[in-house]
This record gives C-alpha cells, structure tokens and sequence, in this order.
C-alpha cells in the first residue's frame, strides 16, 4: 500500500494477483473485459475470435442514494451547473493553486469563488454536504462530515484544491471518474513521510544536483541537458517506479527526452559512470570490433531491476531516442503492448487485464507536448481496441520555455497539457519546488491509471537553470525570467532547509557529507574510464538466438507442404456456422480462392499471402498486421476477417485452424489491427511491437504507397538506422502498394528512390555486405511475396523489410504462381531471369526491369514478330542487397548481347534506377554501357492528366524495344 495514499482515499486497491478479479470496496466492475474478449457486445459486437481485441476496462462508483439526490435537489444553489461547488472543482482547481515556482502564470483569486455571487452570503450557515462535496474531520480528513458550515467547505476546498497542487478532471465524460477522483482529492489525507522516506527523496534530489555540478567542472564544454531546476523529475520516476511494483507490475517501458536523461541513468537506473564518462570522452559505447554507428551522449538507454522491496523487483526499460522529439513515444506504447501481450501468449498471465504487469511511462517536454503532432497522433491510439497498453503515465517536465521561445508564443492553451483533454486525460498539474507534494501527485496519478487503465498527465511545472544546453545563455532573450532563476534557491537546497526545518536532519555536515561523498564516488568512475572497455549491448533473452547475417544464412528454404497450403488455404474462408458473408466476398474472393487453390497453378496475391499467414501460424509464429483498412485491404483484396451481414459480428478464419500433423505444434495468432488513421505514431508503434517481439511477423501496410511520407521521422530515425546507433534488430514489414494505374500522382508511387538512398549497401560491387541495414524487394509473382514474408521468420537475424507491394497484379491474370513454386525446396530468388529464353547465345538486347511493368514488355514484345527469342527480360525482384551473384550468373549467359537496358515507369529521379545503375554497369561485359529508359527526371512522381499518362506509359513500354 501507498506511503502517500491512505487506504481510505485508495477507493479501488488493484487486484495483487491477476486471475483473482479485483476487489473494490466502493467500487463494481462493469465490464469484465479481459485481454482478448468483449463483455459489450452492444457496443463492440465482435466475437472472442478476434484476437488482441481489447474493450475499455469500465469501473463504476455507486451513483448518489435516494438521500443525497434529494438533499442536492434542496441545496441546489451548491451544485447548479456553475454554482460554487463546480466553479472550485472546475475552475480554482488549477488557476488559483500555487503550481508555478516561477508565478509566470500569476495564481489569483478566482472572482467567481465568491460566494456571495451565489446567494450564499452567511459563511456560518450549515448545510448537508452529503452527495455535494466531501468535507473531512479534523481528525481525519478520510472521514467525510455529514453536516459543514459554508466556512468549513470554503476553507477544505481551498485546502483540496488551491495547494501546490492543480487538478483536472471535471473534463471527464464518465461520472465513475470524476466522481473518484472529486472523492479522493476532497479526502485530502497526505500521510506523513516517514524519515528514510524524506531522506531517500533528498538523496535523490542531491544526487542529480551533484551530478550537474561534477559535470560542469569536469566537462564545462559538453551539452549535457542538465536537470537543474527539474531535479523533482527524480521523484516522479522513483514514485511511479515504487508505486508500480507494489501493484504488481513487473515491467516498465520508459520513453525520454534529453533534458535530464543522464542524471536519470546514473542516479536511479544504475547506469555505469564509467561507462558514461568513457562516452562523453568521444569514445564509442560499442566494443572496436562492433561497425556500429553509435549514436549522440543524450539518446543513451538501458535496462534495470530496481528492488523496492517486494517479491520481485520492477523492470525498467528506457528505450533509445532520436533527437526528433515524442518520436519514441509510440515506439514505447508499441513495445509496452508487445511485452503484455507476449506474457498472454507465453502462458504466464493468461487472466490478466492488459496493463496488469506492464506499464509504459512517457516523458515529455512542455513545448514538444503541444508542438509536435506526433503526440496527439499518439494519445489517439491509448484506448483504442489493438493499441491499447492500458493506460500510460504522461510526465511533462514543464520548463516553462521551448529552446528560446515562451510559452506564449509556444502554443494557443492555457497549459501544454490541453491536448490531451482529446481523449478526456486527467491532469494533475504539481509544483515541482516542493518535493513530498510531487510525490503525492505522482500516487494518485498511478492510482488512477491503475484502476481506469487510462492515460493520465502530470504535469511537473518547474524551470530551466541553464539554456537549452549548458553552452547556451538564456538572458539574451528571457533575462527577466533568468533573473529571477538565478535568484532562487536549488530545489535541492530548499528541501534541505525544510528537513533541518523539520528535525529530520540536524547536522548540516551529514548533508555535506552526502554530497562530497557522491562527488568522490563520480571522481573514481571517470579514472577507471581511461581504461574502460566496453561490452557489446546487445539484447539477450528472447533475442538471444537473433546473429549477425552472412551470406551462407541469407536464403533459407522457405516453401511449404503443398497439401498444408492447400488446407491453409480452405480455412482461410471457411466462414462460420451461421455467418452471413456479403454476396461478392462469396462469389469473388471465397470461391475464387477455392477454385483457383484446388487447380493448383494459378494462384493470385491475396491466397498466397493467406498461406503465407497461415503457414507460420501452423509453426507457433504470430502474425500482426496493422494500418487504416487492412482487414478488408485498401483494394479489397485480403478480405482476413469476414464480417457477418446480419449482425456483425467479425471472425478472422485463419485463427480458426488447427495444427496438422505435419506442422505438430501450437497455433499462432493473426492480429488484425485496422488503425486509426495515423501514420506516424501507428508506425511508430509497430516499430516498438518489432523491438520486442523478434518471433512475430509485424507488418504496417499504408494504405497507399506515398502515405509512409507522413512517418517519415520514424523511417529516418528508427527503422533504417536503429541497429547501427543501438544494436536493435527489428523485422517490420513495410507494405507499401506501388504501381503506375493513373491513380494521380500523389498515389502511383511508393518512392522507392527514398528507402535504397537509405540503405548501406556497398557501392563497390567487389566488396559486397550481406549485413546491409534494410532489405527492399519489389516482387511480381505471388509466390515470390509468399517466400519474402516466410523468410522474415526464417532467418536467424531481423531485418527491416520494404516491399513494393502491388495494385494491378492483385488481378492479374497472368500475376499468378503455381503451388509447386511454394513446396518444399523453394526459396525467394532476388532475380528471376527470362524462363521464354530458349537459346540465351541467340539474345541481343538484355532489359532490367523491377515490378509490374515486367508484364507490360512481355506482352509489347510478344506483339513484335522475331523478338521472342533476341530480347531478354530480366526482372530483378531485390533491389537491396544488390543480388551480386546471381546477376553475375544471368548476364553471364547473355554472352552475345550488345544492349543493356534498365527500364522503369517512375521518372529518372525517382524509382530504383540511379541505385541499380552504379553497382549494375561493374557486372555487365567489359566495355558495355548500361542505358536508361523511362520517365524523363519530374518534380511529382505522375501526371495527373489521364491522356498524357497514357502516352507516356506507351513511350516506356514500346521505346524499351
């Protein structure tokens, strides 16, 4: 039980242990919704099939009795909407309360508090406060009066709500909610702290203020992003950290900015001094014998126990950060789901309520919190039924100023906050100058969250001593603001004066001594770094088996039974007993497949990916696939879950099947997570799900090719670069629908040209690397889009994968594959050379083409007479890495050809061309040139003009011969 919060004021204590559903004293559990099923079928009307579904986890307190209902309708002047009970409740709360340490904000008296404004003007007048407001004793502020004069009332609510501490909640639509929370902090009873309590919030507090100044005097030209002035933020995390472990929670996933990340590392997450210092020297945190990057001394990250205590010590995970702000929020969201959902999945947590053991925390800056849209995008997802990971604890660490700019001209509300009043998140806004306050904040934030499994804020208001970086100097454009900074008191040293204060401590030379002996201990850690040698940081447990590719382990074997495919599938439409499916799924895709899977040889897109699905599901392996639409799919194509026409109810076919003999092991799950519609943070988010679970294929599909663009943070910082700064593996899946149809220009293209620019493949072709960062293919059949999604699991290593997936050859006739092309023995081939070649000594014109434009030559040179056996078309299916060899082996058969030509749709600019062509002419016979053909060089990627699409399309088609 909480220090901070006495038992009477924890209205709802969480369940301890997670198959035993939670007690509550004064409150019922509406919904019984567990992790992956629906107890509101009328209001989400999707049966239990639908795996990682979750509802809203509802609590409801009693609603008022027959007594408080009258007594409220005969002292209506107290609870009128805008009466004087609301106005402190909806109003005082935040705007009278001392929560600024600067008084930037210039707390006032609220006119309308006065009383007399109400008709109320007899302060000595008793009133029933029952059902109105909850009064305490004198004793015990838990124990609510039945009876308070009007004094009384004004005096408590002052007390509740115009402290240190600014609340808000009357924004919540739910009346459980604001009822709990007008309860808990009108029950104001903030427990005294013990004296090793206070003394561990004064360690913490001078332990980051001596770090800063051993910093300072030690490496005075190093931009460390200091915590001075914000030391509070130690307690919020430690609190949290505490607070969580003693509800259970076994893990924390923990998303920062820079300001203060070293103080946090090394003074509460036990992150090696030495380490550190050896980094901020400008050595590397990797072993020499490690390629990697690194990354800048304030995206630094690691992984702790930390004992509180308890049975078993809480986790902390601190992920690494891009310098792009909130990007590592939803990458954190995506991991903290990800890491409860794999207990379920492991069998170890089978009854839990997701948020039960796992918790993600995200840190924020106040201007980056309203500024960047990355963080609504984000809120966006809390709640909703794939992406939930019940509830995170939002800290912005409130410095009052972004860089140079002040809050006014920072953002349009009254708070940084306010932006989360989207998704009705409480606030609880704190000063952060007052320690033991901060702590009490952060209890009730994590008891909200605990028992709503919500989103709650707090928003620790405090101030920046430095610049933006200890080199900076702010008075050049705030010196009224750093005149008064500069003027005040550390929060360090004002916590001490309140404990000699107190008599908590009474010898000045203890405190000195703490903090001498600090400084000494950090001394001692930068002279062993002159001989530190790092380790690999390297993750272990279930990426323990993941190594470094080599070009022997790049090609597994991947096909598949030819009788299991089949089974596979028929139960991917097998529609349910009673289930009402539309007439054109029936006809066009449930048919179809069945027809076309039983001929065997003419197998489409959507039915390959199907087997492909179900394949590794059959293996053990889970498949998540997300984006705006994907369970129908954008071109209705994949049509994964069937929704019943009469009520529907929604099942997904392919969780349905059951392991065959041949496969011998337990089913897998496909998550079907249509999105919101969001690509930055849903991206995001796939990405963290990809960091922690390196045996489920994760997939993000954009709903068009070009829609990745507005993620393009998370590409750049993350996807493309996460291994060689961090050592992270991951195995996204990117689908990205590519093709020229004249769609119009902001459609055609998947802007392949941006993904090759970003990888690290070898320009020299003699010297090539099979450990390249990103693979990006561009399959035209669909056995080949089969074998790429089956490798992802296949390989002992994660990679990144960027598939230009298709839009006309979902349909095309002859965009279609065998099964014996997925039966054992098959692989993907990063080059499919011309099968219609009959004698390649006899071909004089070579073309290199990537994609669906393959189709297009075929048939123009199928329509020219005497070219079927002198022209060769080459299609090159993975265009990073480079397929060296096997090109090597293609062109090598072409002994006579004098034309080489790289064909495309996309203009010259743009597409894989200006990739390819430097590593493809050092493989082509001495002397030969490698021409282009396609699209002249184009600010947009189409025209938009139909007529002049079509001429151009016919220019590249039959100018290739």
């Amino acid at each position: 039980m909480s220090r901070l919060l006495t038992a009477a004021v924890r209205i709802a204590k969480p369940a301890q242990v997670c198959r035993q559903a939670p007690r509550l004293a004064q409150a019922t559990v509406a919904s019984q919704s567990r992790l992956f099923h629906s107890a509101q079928p009328a209001l989400y009307n999707y049966d239990k099939d639908i795996y990682g579904f979750r509802t809203p986890r509802v609590f409801e307190t009693p609603d008022y009795s027959e007594a408080e209902r009258a007594n409220r309708n005969t002292n209506a002047n107290l609870v009128q909407d805008m009466a004087l009970i609301n106005v402190w409740v909806g109003n005082g709360d935040n705007q009278a309360a001392n929560v600024d340490p600067l008084n930037i904000t210039h707390s006032e008296e609220i006119f309308q508090l006065d009383p007399a404004r109400y008709g109320i003007p007899e302060l000595s007048k008793s009133y029933d406060v029952q059902g109105i407001v909850h009064v305490g004793e004198a004793e015990d502020c838990a124990k609510g009066k039945s009876k308070a004069t009007l004094e009384e009332i004004l005096s408590h609510l002052r007390r509740a709500y115009c402290g240190r501490i600014g609340y808000e909640f009357t924004h919540i639509p739910n009346l459980s909610e604001r009822k709990w929370f007008a309860q808990l902090v009108e029950s104001y009873n903030y427990k005294k702290l013990e004296k090793s309590e206070k003394q561990r919030i004064f360690e913490l507090l001078s332990k980051s203020e001596v770090f800063d100044h051993f910093m300072a005097k030690k490496f005075p030209q190093v931009k460390r992003y200091g915590l001075e002035g914000s030391e509070s933020m130690m307690i919020v995390l430690d609190t949290l950290f505490k607070e969580a472990n003693g509800a259970g929670v076994r893990d924390v996933v923990l998303c920062m900015p820079h300001r203060g990340r070293l103080n946090l590392l090394t003074d509460l997450l036990e992150y090696d001094p030495t380490a550190l210092f050896h980094k901020v020297k400008g050595n590397s945190e990797f072993p020499e014998d490690i390629p990697g990057s690194g990354d800048v001394l304030s995206h630094l990250a690691t992984s702790v126990d930390l004992n509180y205590g308890h049975k078993t010590p809480v986790h902390v995970a601190m992920l690494h950060n891009p310098s792009h702000l909130e990007a590592a929020n939803p990458v954190a969201l995506g991991k903290a789901r990800a890491k409860q959902m794999y207990m379920y999945e492991a069998g170890q947590e089978s009854d839990c309520y997701i948020g039960d053991r796992v918790m993600c925390v995200q840190m924020h800056g106040d201007a980056a919190f309203c500024g960047q849209g990355v963080v609504t995008e984000t809120l966006g997802l809390a709640n909703l039924p794939h992406f939930t990971a019940g509830g995170s604890v939002h800290v912005i660490v409130n410095n009052q100023i972004g860089y140079t700019t002040p809050a006014m001209n920072a953002r349009s509300s009254y708070y940084s906050s306010d932006v989360a009043k989207m998704i009705s998140c409480p606030v609880i806004h704190v000063n952060a100058d007052h320690p033991e306050d901060v702590a009490y904040a952060t209890a009730i934030a994590f008891e909200y969250r605990n028992k709503f499994r919500k989103d709650v804020i707090i928003d620790l208001i405090a101030y920046r001593r430095m610049g933006h970086n200890e080199l900076d100097e702010p008075s050049f454009t705030q010196p009224a603001m750093y005149k008064n900074i500069r003027g005040r008191p550390s929060v360090p040293k004002l916590y001490e004066q309140q404990l000699m204060s107190e008599g908590v401590v009474t010898d000045k030379s203890v405190i000195e001594n703490i903090r001498k002996d600090y400084f000494e201990k950090l001394d001692k850690h930068l002279e062993a770094s002159y001989a530190y040698k790092p380790k690999a940081d390297t993750v272990g447990g279930k990426w323990s088996n993941m190594i470094v590719p080599t070009e022997a382990i790049t090609k597994p074997e991947t096909g598949v039974d030819v009788e299991v495919l089949k089974d596979v599938a028929r139960k991917s439409v097998e529609v349910p007993e009673g289930t009402v499916v539309h007439p054109r799924v029936q006809k066009y895709h449930i048919d179809a497949r069945l027809r076309k899977v039983e001929g065997g040889t003419a197998v489409d897109w959507a039915s390959a990916e199907a087997m492909a699905f179900g394949s590794l599901l059959l293996e053990g392996s889970h498949v998540r696939i997300s984006g705006q639409d994907v369970g129908r799919g954008t071109f209705s194509q994949r049509h994964a879950m069937l929704v019943d026409q009469e009520t529907e109810r929604t099942t997904i076919p392919l969780n349905r099947m059951q392991p065959t003999d041949a496969t011998k092991s337990r089913q897998g799950k496909l998550e079907i997570a249509n999105s919101s519609l969001s690509e930055f943070a849903v991206l995001g988010f796939e990405y963290g799900v990809s960091w922690e679970t390196p045996n489920r294929l994760c997939i993000w599909e954009a709903q068009f090719g070009d829609f990745f663009n507005g993620a393009q943070i998370i590409i750049d910082t993350f996807i493309n670069s996460g291994e060689a700064k961090w050592l992270r593996q991951s195995g996204l899946v990117m689908l990205l629908p590519h093709g020229y149809e004249n769609g119009g220009p902001e459609h055609s293209s998947c802007r392949i040209e941006r993904f090759l620019q970003l990888c690290d493949a070898s320009f020299d072709v003699s010297k090539p690397r099979a450990d390249v960062n990103m693979h990006v293919v561009n399959p035209s059949t669909p056995a080949q889009y089969f074998h790429v999604l089956r490798r992802q699991l296949h390989r002992p290593y994660r990679k990144p994968l960027i598939i230009a997936s298709p839009k006309s050859l979902l349909r095309h006739p002859l965009a279609t594959s065998p099964l014996s092309d997925m039966a054992p023995g098959t692989t993907f081939q990063p080059v499919l050379p011309d099968a219609s070649i009959k004698d390649p000594t006899a071909v004089e014109k070579v073309i290199f083409v990537s994609g669906k434009l393959y189709y297009e030559l075929v048939k123009e040179r199928a329509s020219r007479q005497g070219l079927d056996n002198t022209v060769a078309i080459v299609r090159i299916e993975e265009l990073c890495p480079v397929p060296i060899e096997e090109l090597k082996e293609v062109i090598g058969t072409f002994q006579n050809a004098e034309e080489w030509v790289y064909v495309q749709e996309e203009p010259q600019n743009q597409g894989s061309y200006t990739f390819i062509e430097p590593r493809l002419k050092q493989l082509l016979p001495l002397g030969a040139q490698l021409k282009y053909h396609g699209r002249k060089p184009s600010a947009a990627p189409a025209t938009g003009i139909s007529k002049r699409y079509k001429l151009e399309q016919d220019q590249v088609v039959k100018g290739a011969f």
